[in-house]
């Protein structure tokens, strides 16, 4: 029997640690919850927004409508070979839990993904990376039920129409499905990717010369401690703003202007710039406004250092954006979900 609660704080619900008051909130912990919900009139009233870790939000305002909290839980091996492996996990199940899970079974794929904060049914929606990694990269499939009727529909790699930092679930599916499981196809003999060269310098500072994946997991897991605040001490919601990409021209008159420029070349010639180094340029780094603060070893990461309200650290993230397009002619776009 699910249990509807009413006007309830969402501080311990976002990594902002955000005051912010629900209308109504419920946790699920089955998908035979989800479809009593569905009954339920309080839910055929209100507005609805799912959340799994809250590692990827920043309330501006109270939500008037009614919270659903993802926590269906479950890991399970649902294909295996020589080769390789298929694994199910559901929505609710910590990310880096589930990482760990997979690294100590030795199934690679998910190890430069380490310490991402979040939970499973979130990864595909903003297809999560680092450290040349995405989840599109092992992606499989999930399964989502209709937030209208319930009614069960499986999204394969296709389908899910993944970006960077961005998937259907984000566009023309957004609020429209809940997601209960994610599979993804790892392997069991596999070559690391090291690809990332902050990678090689960390391995290479902890004397590793063949390392396998979890000496890549622990890399990872060395660097993000060491350039990104930890949650439960300093409120955050890890990167707030995308790498931007832009044509060979601009980049070729930036380049010209900023030799110092930090760029990478993409696929289909463009560039991706690195964010955190226009903010930086910008005299950004370590900047505070009434409480939010540009986090002072990484430019990309908003905090909320002494009780900011969301709309604070809002109007910093747009000065941000206002800043760094008006010095280099690029504008920033958000990563972090706004809700409000």
């Amino acid at each position: 029997m699910i249990e509807i609660k009413t006007n309830i704080n969402l501080k311990s619900h976002n990594t902002f640690g955000i005051h912010a008051n629900a209308s109504y909130f419920v946790e699920l912990n089955s998908v035979v919850e989800f479809k009593e919900l569905l009954t339920e009139k309080i839910y055929s009233e209100n507005k609805h927004l799912i959340l799994g870790g809250g590692s990827n939000v920043l309330f501006i305002s109270d939500f008037k409508g009614l919270v659903i909290k993802n926590n269906l839980k479950g890991i399970e091996l649902v294909f295996e070979n020589d080769a390789e492996v298929v694994v199910k996990a559901a929505a609710g199940e910590v990310w880096h839990e589930f990482v760990e899970w997979c690294l100590s079974r030795n199934y690679a794929g998910l190890e430069n993904l380490s310490l991402i904060p979040g939970c499973v049914g979130a990864s595909p929606m903003q297809n999560i990376g680092a450290y040349g990694v995405e989840i599109k990269d092992v992606f499989e499939e999930l399964e989502a039920y209709s937030m209208v009727d319930g009614t069960q529909k499986r999204f394969n790699k296709q389908e899910c129409a993944f970006g960077y930092r961005e998937s259907v679930f984000k566009r023309e599916f957004k609020n429209q499905y809940f997601i209960a499981s994610v599979s993804f196809r790892l392997q069991k003999k596999s070559s690391v990717n090291t690809s990332y060269g902050a990678i090689n310098t960390e391995l290479e500072a902890m004397h590793i010369e063949k390392p396998g994946i979890k000496d890549v997991s622990n890399a990872v897991i060395n660097i993000r401690k060491s350039k990104l605040p930890d949650p439960k001490v300093l409120g955050n919601a890890g990167s707030f703003f995308k790498n931007p990409e832009v044509t060979k021209d601009i980049y070729d008159r930036l380049k010209f202007e900023f030799p110092e420029l930090v760029a990478y070349v993409l696929g289909n010639e463009n560039y991706k710039l690195a964010a955190g180094w226009l903010i930086e340029k910008c005299g950004l780094k370590g900047f505070e406004l009434d409480g939010a603060a540009v986090h002072d070893k990484q430019a990309l990461v908003l905090v909320n250092k002494k009780e900011a309200k969301g709309e604070t650290i809002y109007a910093l993230s747009t000065l941000v954006i206002d800043t760094v397009y008006k010095k280099f002619g690029v504008k920033l776009e958000r990563e972090v979900n706004i809700i409000g």
